[in-house]
């Protein structure tokens, strides 16, 4: 079946290459001729066509139809653009970065140009840049869901939670509820230890895309953190069940219930089949923190007068 989707993806990206840059030299003119004065804009459905490649992680494709476009000598800036989508799907930030910059003068393209300038600094580490870019770009352009998702993040990180809350419900609200601007929202909840509305996020985001390990993972350790280390567990592929435990483990100690995170640490140390040592740390770090719990002075009971 991924072969015949893979297939139809491909045929339908050739197809679209040819009713573009097919026909008569005149026709051809129009649109990519390297000898025009100034060539036409690119025809909207084959800019939408490499955006729905990218979105859907068909990266050779998206490649396939920018690069056909730029070897026709082709200048249109929502190729470069693009180019800049490209990069940063690929991780190649550098890149991406440079690509953006090229475009965000243009009036037409600056929001979109400045949210990917946000995003990129924002995984290259460039923490404070990017939030000064990101406000920027959703100032420019109120509806870049994008943007608004890496502001979350980044207010997460500096633990500023009214404004990370804002920027996730904007984010939601002008994306049709992404599961990814979801699953961040998720994590934030669980990082401010609102875990039932966290695991709310992760199911919903869940229910628009079931393959999401991000959320999937997410969902399970929120569970964990909540006490309910069964239902965390229930159904985790045979595979992953060293890497469930251990997670599971490690939320049991984040909520100071280390006789349960010892159970489950030793599980996982047990499911994997050989030395652990994620574990095999944590498992220390829970006999640790419970030893210096059991050896912390009681405070005195108050006496009655």
């Amino acid at each position: 079946m991924k072969d015949h989707l893979a297939a139809r993806a491909a045929c339908g990206a050739a197809m679209l290459i040819a009713a573009c840059l097919s026909g008569p030299p005149s026709a051809q003119a129009g649109l990519f001729s390297r000898h025009s004065a100034k060539a036409a804009a690119v025809p909207k459905d084959y800019i939408a066509e490499i955006q729905r490649a990218i979105d859907e992680q068909r990266l050779y494709d998206a490649g396939q139809l920018l690069d056909q476009a730029l070897l026709t000598g082709h200048d249109d800036p929502h190729l470069r653009l693009m180019g800049g989508r490209l990069a940063l799907a690929r991780g190649r930030l550098d890149d991406a970065l440079s690509d953006f910059k090229r475009v965000d003068q243009d009036p037409a393209l600056k929001g979109d140009a400045l949210e990917g300038e946000g995003i990129s600094l924002s995984l290259l580490g460039r923490s404070d840049e990017a939030v000064a870019v990101l406000r920027q770009a959703v100032a420019v352009k109120p509806s870049a869901w994008r943007a608004w998702n890496a502001l979350g993040s980044e207010y997460d990180s500096r633990r500023r939670w009214p404004e990370s809350d804002a920027a996730y419900e904007r984010a939601l609200s002008e994306s049709d509820r992404a599961p990814i601007a979801l699953n961040n929202r998720g994590y934030s909840r669980m990082l401010q230890g609102r875990l039932e509305e966290a695991i709310k996020d992760f199911v919903e985001a869940l229910g628009k895309k079931p393959g999401m390990a991000a959320a999937r993972n997410n969902l399970r350790l929120a569970m964990a953190m909540s006490g309910e280390y069964d239902r965390a567990l229930a159904g985790a592929p045979q595979t992953d069940e060293a890497a469930t435990l251990n997670n599971a483990g490690f939320a049991a100690i984040m909520r100071g219930d280390y006789q349960a995170a010892e159970d489950l640490l030793q599980r996982a140390m047990s499911a994997k089949g050989e030395y652990y040592a994620r574990a095999a740390t944590n498992l220390q770090l829970a006999r640790t923190l419970e030893a210096r719990a059991t050896a912390a002075p009681k405070p005195a009971a108050k006496q009655e007068p």
